[in-house]
């Protein structure tokens, strides 16, 4: 049955996190109905049960970004579905596996944190340009200061860097390092690399998009260290990170906070100019009236190979 909603948004990883508490926050608008886009969906729609949706104000589909066939089918489904305008794609879903030693390559050739959190995500967004030119759409990447050395949180070792491209240019011709550089696996780095790659992608879609009104943006919504992406993470970890970040940086948000700060990004006025990079100012512990969402220049320094990187996840996707 279509949805009654003038306008839809998608997001991946809705189930836990940040998603679900942007789809939460998208929900409580009325006017949005949200495609929660995830891998499980038992975990979603026990989500969905505990926040209240009503029914008819929010769709379950199954994708794996992990598996390029699963993100076409999840496309095929979501334009099958009889939705109303996308208004908003968010690119929510990401992966850490701190304590691998060797990168786990999917059944495509590259490694998962790469695919799901880059490669997949970059095939979605392509897929559905045409549902989201036709509506003047939003795509939200999801950032991190950690990805860019210039910043103080990514001058901490190892740092991101995506080098010639070498090892992603090696997996689209068959022969994957698991590395976007090539140089050796460290997973930390692999996923700060997946985070780069996201903030290039965001600066070369709004260039091929912003003329057919498509605002493309990046969102750093705040350090959620108690976000689901740590759990790998050594107890001790788990416990000491939130109350450095609630009580030395002062940069510590909640999920829930987290998800209405992307809610806002993907569809509040405020946030109508596309090429940038949101980010919060101000202590969310004085309060949320205390901050201010700034927008902010792409400032990563390997912003000149966003073409050539666009050029490879093309090749990788099969586009």
């Amino acid at each position: 049955m279509a949805a009654s909603q003038p306008y839809t948004s998608i997001i991946t990883g809705a189930s836990s996190s940040v998603g679900m508490f942007a789809a939460k926050a998208l929900v409580a608008r009325g006017d949005t109905h949200v495609v929660m886009a995830v891998r499980d969906t038992a975990k979603a729609a026990k989500v969905a049960a505990e926040f209240g949706f009503a029914e008819g104000t929010y769709t379950i589909l199954p994708v794996d970004l992990a598996s390029l066939d699963s993100v076409r089918s999840f496309v095929s489904a979501y334009q099958a579905g009889g939705f109303r305008g996308l208004s908003s794609l968010v690119c929510n879903a990401a992966v850490w596996y701190p304590r691998d030693k060797e990168p786990r390559l999917t059944g495509d050739g590259f490694d998962e944190t790469l695919q799901v959190n880059h490669l997949g995500h970059f095939l979605l967004v392509n897929l559905l340009m045409g549902d989201l030119k036709r509506a003047c759409g939003r795509v939200v990447f999801l950032a991190t200061p950690t990805h860019n050395p210039d910043t103080i949180a990514g001058k901490v070792p190892p740092q991101a860097n995506l080098g010639d491209l070498a090892g992603l240019e090696a997996a689209v011709a068959g022969t994957s390092s698991g590395t976007v550089d090539g140089g050796k696996f460290e997973p930390t780095k692999a996923y700060k690399d997946s985070k780069v790659c996201n903030v290039l992608t965001m600066t070369a879609l709004h260039e091929r998009a912003a003329k057919d009104g498509v605002i493309v943006s990046a969102v750093y919504p705040g350090c959620i260290a108690d976000s689901e992406l740590f759990r790998q993470k050594r107890g001790w970890f788990r416990w000491f990170f939130p109350l450095f970040q609630k009580y030395v940086t002062k940069q510590y948000v909640s999920e829930e906070e987290a998800g209405r700060r992307v809610a806002d990004v993907a569809g509040g006025a405020a946030f109508g100019d596309g090429g940038g990079y949101w980010m919060w100012k101000g202590s969310y512990l004085e309060g949320a009236d205390k901050t201010t969402p700034t927008r902010v220049p792409s400032t990563e320094r390997e912003g000149a190979k966003a073409d050539r990187l666009w050029e490879l996840s093309a090749k990788a996707v099969g586009l």
